[in-house]
């Protein structure tokens, strides 16, 4: 495989899950997109925001390519000034605004990512010393193991808002004949082998 092959490959796993999470939007109010669905506060747009931030400053400023639009939302100037301040969206942020941003990060991203070699190296000042001038490389997987994750979280808020689920849209990857019934029946099975896993353990 050629280096530009790798670096394909790599862009279209990122391509996929940040479209992931943009998709997971799609239907639900402004309410549902915003409402924390943990005791963390996990929710869809914030998963979107901070996924933005994640490639604004690892595409941007760590390869010396500054995002020039980052400051366009509220970002906390210290991550210990408030619980998970990059993982929402503040009031004034609509949805059209963060998801916007994310596109135009998105574009500055693949236009680093085209630009610069795999070996080419940055500077993570935040990361340990013996790793803090990672390659291009690294980046791309370290960023698309970030946004996976998130996308993986996004499958899982999505599902307990709505019941809506799928792999990506047009993708549902799950079983066609399925229906309510068919997952209540699954349900019921999974519950009662947790159950007797309990009871085997006393």
């Amino acid at each position: 495989m050629t280096a530009a092959d790798e670096k394909q490959t790599l862009h279209r796993y990122l391509q996929n899950a940040r479209e992931v999470l943009l998709w997971k939007l799609d239907g639900l109010s402004d309410y549902d997109i915003r409402r924390p669905m943990t005791p963390t506060g996990t929710n869809l747009l914030g998963l979107v925001k901070h996924c933005a931030g994640v490639e604004c400053g690892y595409f941007g400023g760590v390869v010396g390519r500054p995002f020039p639009g980052e400051h366009d939302l509220d970002w906390p100037d210290d991550d210990d000034a408030e619980l998970s301040g990059h993982l929402y969206a503040a009031e004034a942020e609509s949805r059209a605004q963060v998801t916007d941003f994310y596109r135009r990060v998105w574009a500055h991203s693949d236009a680093t990512i085209e630009a610069l070699a795999l070996d080419s190296r940055g500077t993570v000042p935040w990361w340990p010393a013996e790793r803090s001038n990672p390659t291009l490389h690294t980046l791309l997987v370290h960023t698309i193991q970030e946004t996976a994750r998130h996308a993986g979280h996004a499958d899982i808020i999505r599902e307990s808002i709505d019941g809506a689920v799928g792999l990506r849209q047009g993708v549902s990857n799950m079983p066609a004949d399925a229906d309510a019934a068919a997952w209540k029946r699954h349900y019921d099975k999974l519950e009662g082998i947790a159950r007797s896993a309990q009871r085997a353990s006393h």
